[in-house]
């Protein structure tokens, strides 16, 4: 667990504008790419959750985190290799969208970006339906996209595209690990429930997981199969419908709004003592919770984040920056959104050392960004699925217990998982991965 993260001092940057004197005639050659990055900037769109339900535990944390990170790049603060001023001497500037008003207007709103702004690329988007309408329009555009978030497989399963790029795994790893703890952990499941959002996220979900347990508990039989509308809000219903026919696990991917307020309509009523719950993306919450969190609860991040983060100088650094910024440790949506940033950062300088130092061209980012590896905070991260454009990386599950003493939750019994345990190999879909048993599967604990 991470609450105790050293205080590291960054290491600065040497870079930024330099002045031209008189000698500069003697070393013209080397000083002319400098000076035209210290005149450019790099625009990049930011777009997440800034209102609606998604906005407090993703959308905000998510952007507060890429605001700290500009800071520090623009400073030349971030530690190597990652310590170049702005993208390889450019300063970097970045525009903030809300991601909330439906796929549709978030199309719309991406050409802005690109057509208005003159942004040289964006970064963005949560919800699964906002991803799966934006990538096809960045293609046609031919404009370079990350999407930073959004945990539906059918992304770059049922497309092939070659301007988008998703810097974290789809949402199969959340779901295989959880299967994977709940037989570790000699965890009774005999029988499980499911209740998940009725748009792409939670169906794909809940068939992960079902196709999981399939495999790792080939006798397990499922119960209630619950699909709220994403935003319901009220859960009464489907709280009633799980409490009267209780399984030995219930399983659930709420996330944002709708998370916590599923958990705060079914803690009065039993239900987390009447069966294991399961949340495959349930840290972000934790912050808000606090103690109104039941204890006891098996639950993911979506990877190796927050309180299940690895112990590295570079995870250090980012804690520190983070939680000084905002009084408050971050998550899953500030994880996320920083390695997108950083992996977009060495691409972008990656780009820069084969044109001659000019400013990447959309074209020349994809294909510095095509198969790179980098490390996060959250540990290694490789676009090695989807012809080099999907990451796949680590990723842990724990279990909540309220601590008294420092006034928070915190997670015990993580077990980690590698990415090549947790994630289907190249070429392979994740639901034949799953139905087939895993093939491949390493390292797995």
């Amino acid at each position: 667990m991470n609450t105790s993260h050293a205080s590291k001092s960054a290491r600065r940057g040497q870079g930024g504008v330099r002045l031209l004197a008189a000698a500069a005639a003697l070393c013209a050659a080397s000083f002319t790419t400098t000076g035209a990055q210290a005149q450019e900037t790099f625009k990049v769109g930011i777009v997440s959750f800034l209102s609606g339900q998604a906005a407090e535990s993703f959308g905000i944390p998510a952007v507060n985190g890429a605001k700290v990170l500009l800071d520090a790049f623009n400073k030349g603060a971030a530690p190597a290799p990652y310590n170049k001023v702005g993208f390889g001497g450019m300063k970097l500037e970045f525009v903030y969208v809300d991601e909330n008003g439906g796929a549709t207007k978030q199309v719309q709103e991406l050409k802005n970006l690109y057509d208005r702004e003159k942004v040289d690329a964006v970064v963005g988007y949560v919800g699964s339906g906002d991803c799966l309408a934006v990538a096809p329009a960045a293609e046609e555009m031919k404009k370079f996209l990350i999407l930073y978030d959004c945990g539906t497989p059918r992304i770059f399963e049922e497309n092939k595209f070659n301007y988008v790029f998703r810097t974290a795994s789809h949402g199969a790893m959340d779901n295989v690990a959880l299967a994977r703890y709940l037989k570790a952990k000699n965890v009774k499941a005999d029988t499980f429930n499911m209740i998940n959002q009725d748009y792409a996220w939670g169906q794909d979900s809940k068939k992960d997981f079902t196709w999981s347990m399939e495999k790792i508990y080939p006798n397990a039989k499922p119960g209630e199969d619950q699909l709220p509308k994403f935003g319901a809000g009220q859960y009464g219903t489907e709280i009633s419908a799980l409490m009267a026919k209780p399984a030995d696990v219930t399983h659930s991917s709420l996330w944002g709004g709708d998370l916590q307020a599923f958990i705060l309509q079914a803690g009065p009523r039993g239900l987390f003592q009447k069966t294991q719950v399961v949340f495959s993306a349930a840290d972000h919450v934790l912050p808000g919770l606090g103690e109104k969190m039941p204890n006891g609860v098996i639950l993911g991040a979506r990877g190796a984040y927050g309180l299940m983060s690895p112990k590295s100088a570079l995870n250090d650094w980012w804690w520190d920056l983070y939680s000084k910024a905002y009084n408050v440790y971050p998550v899953q949506a500030p994880y996320r959104m920083v390695q997108s940033l950083l992996g977009l950062k060495l691409a972008a300088e990656k780009a820069m050392a084969a044109n001659g130092g000019k400013k990447p061209t959309h074209d020349e980012l994809v294909a510095a960004m095509t198969n790179l590896e980098w490390d996060s905070p959250a540990g290694r991260i490789r676009m090695a699925n989807g012809n080099g454009h999907q990451a796949v990386q680590e990723t842990a599950i724990g279990r909540t217990r309220w601590d008294a003493a420092k006034k928070m939750v915190v997670l015990d019994d993580i077990m980690r998982f590698p990415a090549d345990c947790v994630n289907p190999p190249p070429n392979m879909k994740a639901e034949e991965w799953i139905k087939a048993g895993f093939p491949g599967a390493k390292g797995c604990p």
